[in-house]
């Protein structure tokens, strides 16, 4: 196989899940802006995400958010997505939109309210054995406005104690996927703020606990692809959570703000063999203003356009210049391969897939924009806020 074929054949095994939330309506903490033909239901969320699979070809599962998606049968669900050709992804729990979690959830002072936490993170496992999911996605807004509001050590005993619990209660191929986040909504203290704070909860649980990098959860100036070097070296990063940030937690498409650092990220992730289904790539996206079905797809295509130049990367011509010291070489090297214009080799991988080679035309032409606005009238959209 030469060079080209193998880079192609690896693209088609890619694969982006897609997150259900994505596709409802959003906003900042000011405004939630409703769009027309919003899905009103789970199962109109696995129709638009059916989409984005349809006109993409590596977008295959989509990742649940309980309460937001709960139904009464998951079973059914499930088959919904499988009709649809699509298969329901990653488990998300919500432990943060209920006034009993005023001073935290798993790792709140209160015991009532650290079972309560813990009952709904054991609910999520069970709708994992439902849907066939095998990774049950954690993040928590646990933390403190002030110091002194609470005992810091205490409460990472909780979270070990909580996390412990979930961990014995899942099955011997699901997995737990620890999320960590610098801030927001806490001022003082974050529970579980970096990369560190989670490997080393992981590492106590055991080998079914994995960390969550999402690439906008990092201060200023962090250079995320050491630490995916680094989970990977130690065979514990079980998954990005893929956006963009200008300043914060933007929740912005992927690659939309600094391009090269996605690159950087897939480079790491090639180099450190994670590009495997071990490694789950997810985006992690709020669509305020934008369409919400496009923005995914172009999501999609900004991973595939990153993976398709971090494969083009020579890394026998990269090993041999850093091995030499030859520093303006390496950065060369790696260089070339950013800026090679990957569109047309995906507009044939994607023709040899079978698909159009332009989603983006492709999905405007179908007409499918035009009717979910005229068949979605009344009901309540899905989405956060108001």
């Amino acid at each position: 196989m030469t060079e080209l074929a193998a880079v192609k054949a690896a693209l088609k095994t890619q694969a982006v899940e897609t997150p259900s939330w994505a596709y409802g309506n959003s906003g900042t903490r000011f405004k939630v802006f409703a769009q027309q033909g919003v899905p009103r239901t789970p199962q109109e969320k696995l129709d638009d995400a059916a989409q984005v699979q349809a006109f993409t070809g590596v977008a295959p599962t989509v990742a649940l958010h309980i309460p937001w998606d709960r139904v009464e049968d998951y079973a059914a669900l499930a088959k919904h997505a499988e009709d649809r050709g699509v298969r329901l992804g990653a488990i998300n729990s919500n432990t943060f939109q209920d006034d009993d979690y005023r001073l935290g959830s798993i790792c709140a002072p209160d015991a009532a309210v650290r079972r309560k936490a813990v009952d709904h993170l054991l609910e999520c496992v069970d709708i994992m054995d439902a849907t066939g999911s095998k990774d049950l996605k954690l993040w928590f807004a646990d933390g403190t406005n002030y110091p002194g509001q609470d005992d810091i050590r205490a409460r990472q005993d909780r979270l070990a104690e909580g996390l412990a619990e979930v961990y014995e209660r899942l099955g011997d191929d699901q997995r737990m996927l620890l999320e960590y986040k610098l801030f927001e909504p806490a001022f003082y203290t974050t529970d579980v703020p970096d990369w560190g704070t989670a490997y080393a909860h992981c590492l106590k649980l055991g080998e079914k606990a994995q960390v969550v990098v999402d690439t906008g959860h990092h201060a200023p100036g962090t250079n995320i692809e050491f630490i995916v070097a680094t989970l990977l070296r130690e065979n514990r990063l079980g998954a990005f959570d893929f956006n963009s940030r200008f300043y914060a937690d933007d929740d912005l498409m992927v690659g939309a703000a600094d391009p090269f650092q996605l690159f950087r990220i897939m480079y790491e992730v090639i180099r450190g063999g994670g590009f495997t289904p071990e490694v789950a790539f997810m985006l992690d996206q709020c669509h305020n203003i934008e369409a919400k079905i496009p923005a995914i797809i172009r999501s999609v295509m900004n991973v595939q356009e990153a993976t398709a130049k971090a494969l083009l990367v020579d890394r026998a011509a990269l090993g041999e210049a850093q091995a030499s010291g030859d520093v303006l070489e390496a950065n060369s090297v790696l260089m070339d391969a950013y800026n090679t214009d990957v569109r047309p080799l995906l507009r044939e991988v994607r023709e040899e897939m079978g698909l159009d080679p332009e989603p983006l035309k492709a999905y405007k032409a179908s007409g499918w924009a035009e009717r979910i606005v005229a068949e979605r009238v009344g009901g309540e959209q899905a989405g956060w806020g108001a």
